[in-house]
């Protein structure tokens, strides 16, 4: 079996472990070509199952709102019930000119009541005002975690992204490498033949070049991995053509001037929901408090009713009896706490160590926050520092291997010389790829959390 694969049998094998068909969704959604990072992150924020579950949850925080601010307007209810009786073997007595007589008869009776009542509880302490309130917050700290989440997948796919970027050159590279290892392998041969070259120096190159390769195969390979995380993200379960843009990276796009760390961090703190959330969670912890604290004040209850009801074993009709038995009534009812077996003082001490978990919540937040920041930030200085330093390292790399080439078809330099400087030129070449998308992914990251748009 050869072990070689060539670049069309690469793609074959390639394409048979993509499923062939296609999802119309996918189709629907995405534009003609290759998708830019904007038309993932749209997709993304219509289709991922974490960014719709998020939207239902704040949906469902949303009516448990309007459900909290019902307390604060009386219950009404409406009741009836319907009773049938029947007494089969009932007497009854009848007197007679000589005597009595006693007789048997079915008795059937109906009988029916209504009920209509109203419940208000006009104070408690200001408990239905403080949980609306409550529930207002959670709402918005479902709103910001459902921005969290978003950020995320967009953190997610941007990684990705700048991940398939560098792979799709890395892809080029490796088959750059491979190309001239092939080259050097047949001169090679034509050296042996002539008898300049050692078969021990061949198998060297010939070595060299499947390795590169291999190489180029697991690049590929690799490629095809990253594309599949990223559609994963955006839920697309089956496309084959799937592929990203490349869009035009100049050099002063890696090497733009980096915003200072303080000015990002103050606008992360104003704009980014993690933040938010802390400050959500602060306010909470107060209002539990106020709740707490209500548990000392009395309970003023109002209610008021009206009934009636009627039966079949009058001798008056309904309706007279409905508007004779109407019955009429209001009451009043304060419950005043004196000893709660201490419950009202431990839900007060209680809600006042969540306030303190609170606060130390949120400055562990905005530590999280600087360090993310302030890691975003030397990365990016530290890659675009590398790049500046691959490039020279690349340009030089690649005239010294040029030289030592036709040197050693020549045969001015020898075998080992040659894989030095190829060796050298494959790193200067990684090292320059992997400083550029490095700088690009972190300056686009360092944006974002200062609250602009994701953009490369």
């Amino acid at each position: 079996m050869n072990k070689r694969l060539t670049i069309r049998s690469l793609a074959a094998a390639l394409a048979a472990i993509l499923p062939a068909e296609s999802m119309a969704q996918a189709d629907t959604a995405r534009a003609s070509g290759p998708w830019t990072l904007q038309q993932c992150v749209d997709y993304a924020m219509e289709n991922n199952i974490d960014v719709k579950s998020g939207s239902l949850s704040l949906e469902e925080a949303q009516q448990q709102t309007y459900a909290t601010r019902g307390q604060l307007v009386p219950s009404l209810s409406f009741s009836t019930g319907h009773q049938l009786g029947w007494r089969p073997w009932s007497q009854s007595t009848v007197a007679l000119s000589g005597g009595t007589m006693t007789s048997t008869q079915s008795d059937r009776t109906y009988s029916g009541n209504y009920n209509l009542s109203a419940n208000w509880t006009v104070w408690d302490g200001g408990k239905p005002r403080l949980n609306i309130a409550s529930s207002r917050l959670d709402e918005a700290a479902a709103e910001a975690q459902n921005i969290a989440t978003a950020n995320n997948i967009e953190e997610q796919i941007v990684q990705y992204y700048v991940q398939i970027l560098y792979q799709t050159e890395a892809v080029s590279v490796a088959d750059s490498t491979w190309r001239t290892s092939v080259a050097l392998r047949d001169r090679g041969r034509e050296m042996l033949a002539a008898g300049s070259l050692s078969r021990a120096d061949l198998a060297q190159l010939e070595a060299q070049a499947s390795q590169d390769e291999y190489s180029l195969v697991s690049a590929t390979t690799q490629l095809a991995t990253y594309k599949m995380q990223l559609k994963q993200i955006l839920e697309i379960i089956r496309t084959q053509d799937f592929d990203v843009a490349t869009p035009d990276i100049a050099d002063d796009k890696v090497l733009e001037p980096l915003p200072a760390v303080d000015d990002v961090f103050a606008a992360a703190m104003a704009s980014r929901p993690e933040a938010r959330q802390s400050q959500i969670s602060i306010e909470q912890a107060e209002i539990q408090q106020c709740v707490a604290r209500a548990g000392h004040y009395p309970q003023i209850n109002l209610s008021a009713g009206v009934s009636t009801s009627h039966n079949s074993a009058s001798d008056d009709n309904i309706g007279q009896q409905m508007k004779q038995n109407v019955n009429n009534s209001i009451g009043l009812s304060i419950n005043i706490p004196i000893l709660d077996n201490r419950q009202t003082r431990t839900s007060i001490s209680k809600a006042k160590i969540q306030r303190d978990i609170a606060d130390l919540d949120s400055r562990l937040t905005e530590t999280e926050i600087y360090k993310q920041v302030e890691t975003y930030w030397l990365a990016a200085l530290s890659a675009q520092a590398q790049y500046q330093s691959a490039t020279v390292s690349a340009q030089s790399s690649a005239e010294s291997l040029d030289l030592v080439s036709e040197q050693f078809k020549l045969g001015l330099k020898n075998i080992a010389e040659l894989m030095t400087g190829k060796s050298n030129l494959l790193s200067a070449r990684q090292q320059l790829l992997q400083s550029k998308y490095t700088a690009l992914l972190n300056i686009a990251l360092l944006k974002f959390y200062a609250g602009e748009p994701l953009t490369l």
